[in-house]
């Protein structure tokens, strides 16, 4: 050692030794700082993974306010009630009345009249109105996955679609890069007792893989496309809206779930959609994903009452579906948000469809659409914020074009309208009769009066005025401000 140091200390070794010493620091320098970048990208990546939380939207068809344990029902939904306990359930959530409008809804913060969506879109186009030429969502609607997608999210649709079956108008032309399922109701099939429909179509992407589909395996084969899509994308941020066919009649089970709760078909039905979701959570686990997800199961309306045992539970609520009474329009909803949204927690603010796509764009940092949107953001509800109100002050209920009703806090006036009742319910997939009946200008406090049988309009005739003539403003302000569907064949 003492020899090296003699050798290194010679002049004529100094400078070759320096130089293989600044040779040494700098490679050194250039690995510190590459790994020092790396780390750096890792971490910016990590927060980029939380602040763009993957969302999951699990659409049923028609399940009513009653049908899952949490909210009512009689009979286990151990899976949704786990989402419910760990989450957050919205007492006071509003659907549209009918399937087409609460997915135009969901999927462009709009009430749906502003969309030119009013009412269903059947095979032939419109279902049963005048709107010949309505036959899906307009192109340019800027929708909920077109909005993720440019925060780089993976988006797919898996279930029944109903914003309209020609190909301007699929999934794939509104944002969604996969889409498996059926075009529109899973009731417009020859089979159905009416007869007028033709065959169903099972769509893969944008082609048709199969007619009238055996609907007992459409539960289960919808939830193996939403966990092979899990897989395929859990390396990035994902948007999967999984929009059950089920419980909407004609309703089925797969041969696993048939008698399993001992309380009928729809009950059947109504576990095996719980399964589903419980398969979800068990993936999200299984991938190291179930901390940042956010999952929203809700509903499209109420319960088709006319079908009698094949239909859901209003519970305590006033009718079902196709009216703006509470049976028709309030729906379960959980949001569930490992982290975000405060376990077991309860919000009884008016909240809608019409909220998400806002919220998510709060949430992800994405652009709201360039056109109006009706929605707001809802995140301080989510997040259990004391000081959060409802989004809004006025919530509006449509029937086709018609506003039927206005909601302000715990005040809900009803407009002079006809409205569609079940006189005698049906029986194991049967249709009941139904008949018209005529509502007057009616006031409810659905603090005291949820089921909407005492008319106060007498007793607060200035509460009665003001909510007259919000609902006329808005309305006319809708009138000169809606947009048209789309009308491309």
């Amino acid at each position: 050692m003492y020899i090296l140091n003699i050798i290194l200390s010679t002049t004529f070794y100094k400078p070759i030794f320096s130089f293989l010493i600044n040779i040494f620091f700098k490679k050194c320098m250039k690995f510190i700082s590459i790994v020092l970048l790396l780390f750096l990208f890792l971490s910016f990546a990590e927060r980029q993974k939380d602040t763009f939380p993957n969302v999951i939207i699990i659409f049923a068809d028609d399940l009513a306010y009653a049908d899952i344990a949490c909210f009512g029902a009689n009979y286990p939904t151990p899976y949704l009630d786990k989402l419910a306990k760990e989450g957050m359930k919205f007492t006071d959530f509003y659907s549209q009345p009918q399937c087409s409008p609460s997915r135009a809804a969901l999927l462009t913060g709009c009430y749906p009249q502003r969309v030119g969506i009013p009412w269903v879109v059947g095979p032939e186009g419109p279902a049963w109105t005048k709107d010949k030429y309505f036959v899906g969502l307009h192109p340019d609607e800027e929708t909920l996955p077109e909005l993720l997608k440019t925060k780089s999210y993976a988006t797919a649709c898996i279930g029944k679609w109903h914003l309209g079956h020609h190909s301007p108008h699929l999934p794939t032309k509104h944002g969604f890069d996969e889409f498996f399922g059926l075009p529109y109701s899973n009731d417009m099939y020859p089979l159905t007792p009416d007869g007028m429909w033709s065959d169903l179509p099972l769509i893969e992407g944008e082609k048709e893989i199969e007619k009238n589909p055996d609907q007992s395996l459409l539960t289960k084969r919808y939830t193996e496309k939403a966990l092979n899509f899990i897989e395929s994308n859990k390396q990035k941020p994902f948007f999967l809206y999984l929009a059950h066919s089920m419980p909407h009649v004609p309703i089925f089970a797969s041969k696993k779930f048939e008698g399993k709760s001992k309380k009928g078909l729809y009950a059947d039905v109504i576990q095996e959609i719980d399964w589903s979701v419980g398969e979800i959570i068990k993936a999200l686990k299984k991938h190291k994903l179930d901390d940042n997800t956010l999952i929203i199961f809700t509903s499209d309306n109420g319960a088709w009452l006319t079908y009698g045992n094949h239909a859901g539970s209003s519970g305590i609520f006033r009718e079902g579906k196709g009216t703006t009474f509470e049976g028709g329009v309030r729906v379960p909803m959980i949001a569930w948000w490992k982290g975000k949204i405060p376990a077991g927690s309860t919000c009884n603010k008016v909240v809608g469809l019409i909220d998400i796509l806002p919220t998510l764009a709060q949430i992800t940092g994405a652009k709201l659409p360039n056109k109006a949107i009706d929605g707001k953001n809802f995140l301080p509800l989510l997040e259990n914020n004391p000081q959060a109100k409802s989004p809004r002050d006025f919530h509006y209920f449509f029937q086709i074009h018609e506003l039927q009703a206005i909601r302000q806090g715990k005040w809900k006036l009803h407009l002079p309208h006809t409205y569609e009742s079940v006189e005698k319910a049906g029986n194991d997939g049967q249709r009941g009769k139904t008949i018209q009946k005529q509502i007057e200008l009616s006031l409810y406090d659905l603090e005291k009066d949820p089921s909407e049988q005492e008319n106060l309009a007498k007793k607060y005739p200035e509460i009665v005025e003001k909510l007259k003539k919000e609902a006329l403003r808005f309305q006319e302000d809708l009138e000169k401000n809606k947009r048209p569907a789309g009308n491309s064949l």
